[in-house]
């Protein structure tokens, strides 16, 4: 694919994703043309992702025991962050605002 320079600028990340996966690119400025495509192979993303280990080599998973080792060690963890949240206390009911002298005159214009 030969694109100019301007339509590289705008399209630079799609037009690079293309060249990774494969896709030949030239590119041309002021009359000379530059090529990009990657080195080797293409790669796939998923390929370069490393093995865990996420289970110890050896570790019999019949055995509950370390179950419940861990979820205790997880409700201690819980019951220190998730503290049952003390019940606010009723306060007590203040008594209405007294209406100032120019609303009790409303007030007692509105009803009359």
């Amino acid at each position: 694919m030969e694109v100019p320079i301007t339509q590289f600028r705008r399209e630079i990340f799609g037009l690079m994703n293309r060249a990774l996966e494969g896709e030949e690119l030239w590119v041309t400025h002021k009359g000379r043309r530059l090529r990009i495509l990657p080195e080797g192979k293409p790669v796939n993303k998923l390929s370069r992702i490393t093995p865990m280990e996420i289970v110890v080599p050896g570790a019999d998973l019949e055995d509950d025991s370390w179950k419940q080792e861990m979820m205790r060690e997880w409700e201690r963890k819980w019951d220190r962050r998730l503290a049952p949240l003390a019940k606010p206390t009723p306060r007590a009911a203040k008594p209405a605002p007294k209406a100032s002298e120019p609303a009790r005159a409303r007030k007692a214009r509105r009803q009359a």
